[in-house]
């Protein structure tokens, strides 16, 4: 199949997994989102790269699960993204991505999203007594005052919810079209 029969009416979401359990049944989610009309790529943690069948979720895709940076020069294996979503959220990777820090590829595309024009989703999945540090709060209002979209998993985890919220980046304008109006 090539690129462009895979490219679909909602657009190419950057999928970016990190180790909670909900990662466990992250096949669930892309079939739902490629239901929607979503093309998938998948980006991985180095952890949530250990709890995953990367070749599954590969084939499931049509993309390779990526978790190492790419070297110069090598093609980039996924298409552009029109939104990202990290799910789950952990606390490490909040914390990190509102810091700024990059050290995974993970990160990577999670930093490069607030500034890419493009809707960025968060739902974050951390214990309460790790939601309860001082940092985890300030550093969710700055990635929401950063407008990333942030909505907590529940214990009772519905990939429908992720779906559903989802769905708004395939309707709504860029957030430089909705900024200048």
């Amino acid at each position: 199949m090539r690129d462009d029969d895979r490219m679909t009416s909602r657009g190419v979401l950057a999928l970016v997994v990190c180790a909670a359990p909900p990662v466990l049944r992250v096949g669930e989610l892309i079939e739902l989102l490629q239901e929607d009309g979503w093309t998938v790529c998948l980006t991985a943690t180095p952890t949530a790269a250990t709890w995953i069948d990367r070749e599954a979720l590969a084939r499931q895709t049509g993309y390779p699960v990526r978790v190492e940076w790419r070297m110069p020069g090598d093609p980039e294996p996924h298409p552009p993204a029109t939104a990202v979503a990290v799910v789950p959220a952990t606390f490490n990777a909040i914390n990190k991505w509102a810091l700024g820090i990059n050290d995974t590829l993970a990160l990577g595309i999670l930093n490069e999203a607030l500034g890419a024009d493009i809707p960025v989703f968060a739902f974050p999945n951390v214990k309460a007594q790790l939601a309860a540090h001082p940092s985890y709060a300030r550093h969710l209002q700055l990635l929401q005052e950063a407008r990333v979209v942030v909505t907590p998993l529940t214990a009772q985890l519905d990939w429908r919810v992720v779906a559903d919220r989802l769905r708004i980046a395939g309707r709504k304008p860029s957030r430089a079209a909705s900024t200048d109006e």
